[in-house]
């Protein structure tokens, strides 16, 4: 073979060597991109977990029932009596209805019955009502604080929870019940609180027509015999992405959509509950509030 074949054998020899190590280079470059693009997924799903999981903490209840602390207690028993007046009956759309039955009592007084559950957002909503009314009367002992189910309308509505909560007052004696918990158990909300039999014969009794609109809807309130109410009486969407300190402080301001639905909600159970006391205590119900609002009690 000739100098000049050997030259141009070894010239291709070298061409064929440099392109094999471009091909191994490309290849190599092409699985570190696909690794790292993987890589890149894989963080970016875990810090979106992440991220669902540390927000998630603030819009779900992750217990069926928490203490309310002392402050919040405190403040729904001390709202001013001109954020009453001034809010009157408020954005509420009505109050309890007068009915005809036996009186409902305990312990020589008229019993306030409540029966509901914390999963359900309607009764998120008018456990704040019901409280502040209750406060005008009497004090709360452990009262709870939940939120309504993730999975069912208005979401992890912030509220109160009459599980395990005692009320004392010279006036008035109240029993709260919370029937299942805001967590599932095998497809199924836990139960919590079981109705006594006369509870539960109440309940089946007077929630229903003519009492009420519709049998069976929770939540259900009967004051004394004398007044029954069943369902919210204000959209519980109205509390969506509030703290219970947050809805707490805004009852006390007159022109908040909060306290015109709350505070006037509760100016109506406050009237029905002076019509059981025979208007004690004088200072609670004789105010502007409450006498507007017991003429404006509806009837069934």
């Amino acid at each position: 073979m000739s100098k000049r074949v050997e030259q141009k054998a070894l010239t291709r020899e070298r061409v064929a060597a440099e392109l094999a190590a471009q091909q191994r280079s490309e290849r190599r470059r092409r699985l570190l991109l696909a690794v790292g693009a993987v890589v890149v997924v894989v963080v970016i799903i875990g810090g979106l977990v992440a991220i669902r999981l540390v927000g998630g903490e603030k819009k779900t209840a992750t217990k069926p029932s928490g203490a309310a602390d002392s402050q919040l207690v405190t403040a729904l028993s001390s709202i001013p009596a001109d954020t009453f007046n001034a809010v009157g009956t408020g954005s509420s759309q009505g109050g309890p209805s007068e009915i005809t039955a036996p009186a409902l009592t305990a312990g020589g007084k008229p019993k306030v019955l409540y029966i509901g559950a914390e999963f359900c957002p309607y009764c998120a909503a008018e456990r704040w009502p019901v409280t502040v009314a209750l406060s005008r009367f009497g004090t709360f002992s452990n009262l709870g604080t939940t939120h309504s189910a993730a999975d069912d309308v208005s979401p992890n509505t912030p509220t109160l929870s009459f599980h395990g909560a005692t009320y004392t007052s010279q006036y008035l004696a109240f029993t709260g019940v919370e029937t299942t918990t805001n967590e599932k158990v095998n497809g199924q909300y836990a139960p919590l609180d079981t109705p006594t039999a006369d509870d539960q014969k109440t309940f089946d009794t007077y929630n229903k027509p003519p009492y009420v609109q519709s049998a069976g809807s929770i939540p259900f309130v009967d004051l004394g015999g004398k007044f029954v109410s069943a369902g919210a009486t204000y959209s519980p969407d109205l509390l969506a992405g509030k703290t219970q300190t947050e809805i707490a402080n805004a009852l006390k301001d007159s022109s908040s959509p909060i306290a015109k639905a709350i505070d006037g909600s509760a100016n109506f159970y406050t009237a029905a509950l002076c019509k059981l006391t025979n208007n004690q205590p004088s200072a609670v119900c004789t105010s502007e509030a409450v006498t507007a609002a017991a003429g404006k009690l509806g009837k069934s």
